[in-house]
């Protein structure tokens, strides 16, 4: 193979990877320099010079002259009839600089430099797609269906570039064909084996503000700042939104007249309901808002356990606490306080915890995911919506009743 063919080859993933000339000068001396310390053990004295343009390389092997019978080390010193055959006029102690041809190397070492060349090209260009996509995490980022597995969609982008939409990492309504745009946001990146693995992300919190900034020009341009986004993927979400400009409603922004401006967000995730509601420092309008739709007539709040009891209409109860509890626990993990409901006028109520030494704790968490958290509001449910609303079996819920029964007719 000749120097030029190599250059050649090597010119082919430059236009195709676009490499900067730096980069390709240093890799190509590189790869070369492990070729010569391998067939001659050490490459210091040793010159290449490239020009990728023209497709030139030298190698150039310098040694010193020393009188016949002399040498000790071939790779440093040649002799003084050697030398000569260069050139007749040298004598001892002096310089002499050979041309070495790719061909000398043998031909299983070119083989080897140009399979070395490959692999160099492909870890460069690995390594600056995941410092590309490092940067990425968090961003909005648009890619094409271009497989569907049974645990993932694998996506290309604009580049080519392979991104992985996990089962996980997918809202449950997502239905995809090859060939649809799919956007999320890059969630993750990791280097395995040299090989960048960027995951996308449509359940992530950041999904949504990134959708409220890409949507909402006043999100945008930052005169409305989200404060905190919390979300069940599919089912409901809640975002705190902020103004420090008086002249702006910012939930009146955000979701437009008549839903006009979060329709296509709800959309985007599947028809997920949106609660938009004002963030404020205080605590017990905080905590208000987040239980909306339901109104609450009063809120008592324990700092010091993160704790917080809402007070309500009957008639309110069953929307503080929302389908499935989803209402309650997105309220709660956006305040960052547990919620306690109770009805007006339910004073004589008892909270489920207190229950602990007949019923375990395992079926009252169970209780509480669903958002009742007192014996009063479990038995003012049908027991077929407790089948349904929580992960017990009918038998087990009926002892509970039994056991909160028990308690009031004492």
């Amino acid at each position: 193979m000749e120097n030029l063919a190599l250059i050649d080859s090597f010119s082919e993933f430059k236009d195709n990877k676009l490499i900067d000339r730096v980069t390709l000068m240093s890799i190509l001396e590189d790869v070369f320099r492990n070729a010569l310390k391998k067939k001659f053990g050490d490459d210091d004295n040793f010159d290449i010079i490239i020009n990728p343009d023209k497709g030139d390389l030298e190698i150039w092997r310098n040694r010193v002259v020393v009188a016949d019978g002399e040498v000790e080390e071939e790779n440093q010193e040649i002799s003084l009839s050697e030398a000569q055959k260069i050139e007749p006029d040298f004598e001892v102690g002096e310089d002499v600089s050979e041309e070495v041809k790719l061909i000398d190397l043998g031909r299983r070492a070119i083989l080897a430099l140009r399979q070395n060349l490959i692999s160099k090209i492909h870890e460069h260009d690995n390594t600056n797609l995941y410092k590309q996509f490092k940067d990425l995490i968090g961003d909005l980022y648009t890619a094409e269906v271009h497989h569907i597995r049974h645990k993932a969609v694998i996506l290309l982008d604009d580049e080519g570039n392979e991104i992985i939409l996990p089962k996980d990492k997918q809202i449950p309504s997502d239905f995809f064909r090859k060939g649809d745009n799919v956007r999320g946001v890059i969630d993750s990146v990791d280097l395995k084996g040299n090989k960048p693995t960027i995951i996308m992300s449509r359940t992530s919190p950041k999904f949504l503000e990134r959708l409220f900034e890409a949507e909402i020009p006043e999100v945008f341009d930052g005169l409305i700042t989200i404060r905190n986004v919390v979300r069940i993927p599919g089912e409901k979400a809640k975002v705190a939104v902020d103004s420090y400009d008086d002249r702006i409603d910012p939930v009146g922004a955000c979701v437009g007249v008549k839903g006009s401006r979060i329709h296509g967000i709800v959309r985007e995730l599947g028809n997920e309901n949106i609660d938009v509601i004002n963030y404020t420092s205080n605590l017990n309008l905080y905590i208000t808002r987040a239980l909306s739709p339901a109104r609450v007539t009063s809120i008592k709040i324990d700092e010091e356990n993160n704790r917080a009891e809402a007070i309500l209409k009957p008639e309110e109860v069953s929307k503080a606490i929302g389908r499935g509890g989803h209402n309650i626990r997105l309220a709660g993990q956006l305040t960052g306080y547990e919620i306690d409901v109770f009805r007006e006028g339910a004073e004589e109520d008892v909270e489920l915890r207190e229950f602990k030494d007949e019923i375990e704790a395992w079926v009252i968490a169970e209780f509480s995911k669903a958002g009742l958290d007192t014996a009063k509001s479990v038995l003012e449910q049908d027991i077929k919506d407790l089948v349904k609303r929580t992960d017990l079996e009918e038998e087990t819920i009926m002892d509970v009743i039994r056991v909160l029964k028990e308690e009031f007719e004492d």
